[in-house]
């Protein structure tokens, strides 16, 4: 099993979420570290190579986790948030690319 490093604000951004969103991703989050895949998915290379999104939606809304879990040692998790719009906002791709930046090639 792999640990989880949750970089800049990631981990309050995720604890500020709604427990039912807050309880999914987290199982979601556990599923990688152990190899496996989430439910709903899908790669972000604008974030960078390795970097994937977890998709979770409710009633309350439509709430994201963007990982990289290419690492041996790690989940890297770059960005938590709430989707506001039917697109991943700019604001959003460039902070979790900013976050990626900072694990290198190599951890």
């Amino acid at each position: 099993m792999k640990r989880v490093e949750f970089l800049g604000s990631s981990q309050k951004d995720l604890r500020e979420m709604p427990a039912t969103a807050r309880h999914v991703l987290g199982i979601e989050l556990m599923t990688v570290q152990y190899g496996g895949e989430p439910k709903d998915w899908k790669p972000l290379p604008k974030v960078g190579a390795g970097a994937f999104e977890i998709r979770y939606q409710d009633t309350q809304g439509a709430f994201r986790v963007i990982y990289v879990a290419k690492f041996a040692d790690a989940v890297y998790v770059l960005h938590a948030f709430q989707k506001k719009t039917q697109k991943t906002a700019k604001l959003d791709i460039d902070l979790a690319a900013k976050r990626y930046k900072l694990i290198g090639d190599e951890p």
